[in-house]
């Protein structure tokens, strides 16, 4: 059986035309698929609608007169759903809930996002800053960045910037303690590590070539980058960090990037959204704000 809506549709075309060949080719359907409409409309209404033989078509009068009312309601319901459409195209109001890096949400996500609620005041934010990965579903998330390798199909990510990473140290520590020329005289010296939040185990730094080096006994632990790249910036150690939490510190002679040598290549900072449906006016509007931000930002390079 047809959906009565398209059957209403198919009928309103006949009479239109007055011609089941013609309603056809307007419509982008066979014939025969209009006589069928056709004839189970006569059923359910219990009413011949079209005088036809083999070369005539008439619409009969309880047909006019049917496809004068049923033109008026496919019409008001296509208008309901063009409005509606409409509505939801344009309506940038609303939550939409992202998740982030803390450092990076801190220093980046909130300043990229200011100007957005501005511009829309029915926009609302719900920021889960967390260097553990969210679970999407659970959570509702409807947009995340996140450093490094996206292996969940169930995300649309897109590369937004590269994420370099830096071996850093304060001038006050380096004046101390020398400054290290080879991976040996750093095992020397003392170091900093960030913890992963999932197992409760020290990352390993990241060299150049994919080698990876597991500090023996850093003299700093820290679940929060932030706070890792506070005690580097203290003198307490040397540490590896992000480029969008070493450059600024760089540039501004507060840390010296050493063994240059050792860098390894930059990550990858991605910009996803779960794989869903429609994508809502309100979403599509943060994405694009955080996509363009991002991937100008001056923070993520040397």
């Amino acid at each position: 059986m047809l959906n009565r809506l398209e059957m209403l549709r198919i009928f309103c075309t006949a009479a239109d035309c007055g011609n089941f060949k013609e309603a056809a080719q307007r419509l982008g359907i066979s014939p025969q698929a209009v006589t069928r409409a056709i004839k189970e409309l006569e059923q359910l209404q219990g009413e011949l609608l079209f005088h036809r033989n083999t070369r005539h078509c008439h619409i009969t009068d309880f047909g006019a007169a049917l496809a004068m009312d049923a033109r008026r309601k496919v019409q008001d319901i296509d208008a309901l759903f063009s409005q509606r459409q409409a509505q939801a195209e344009n309506d940038v109001s609303g939550l939409v809930r992202i998740t982030a890096p803390a450092a990076l949400g801190e220093s980046h996500l909130v300043p990229a996002l200011a100007s957005l609620l501005q511009q829309h005041p029915g926009l609302r934010l719900d920021l889960r800053l967390t260097d553990e990965m969210s679970n999407v579903v659970d959570e509702q998330i409807d947009i995340g960045l996140r450093v490094g390798f996206m292996h969940d199909s169930r995300f649309i990510a897109r590369v937004v910037a590269p994420v370099p990473f830096f071996i850093v140290a304060s001038p006050a520590l380096l004046a101390r303690c020398g400054v290290p020329d080879s991976l040996e005289t750093l095992e020397r010296l003392p170091v900093t590590v960030s913890l992963d939040p999932n197992t409760g185990k020290p990352w390993p730094w990241f060299f150049a070539g994919g080698q990876q080096w597991h500090p023996p006994s850093p003299v700093f632990m820290a679940t929060d980058v932030r706070a890792e790249c506070a005690a580097v910036e203290s003198g307490i150690g040397i540490g590896q960090l992000a480029g969008f939490l070493a450059i600024p510190l760089i540039k501004a002679g507060r840390l010296q990037a050493l063994l240059p040598a050792l860098q390894p290549a930059p990550w990858n900072l991605n910009l996803y959204r779960p794989q869903r449906g429609p994508v809502p006016a309100r979403i599509r509007v943060v994405y694009d704000q955080l996509l363009q931000s991002f991937a100008q930002s001056s923070f993520f390079f040397c």
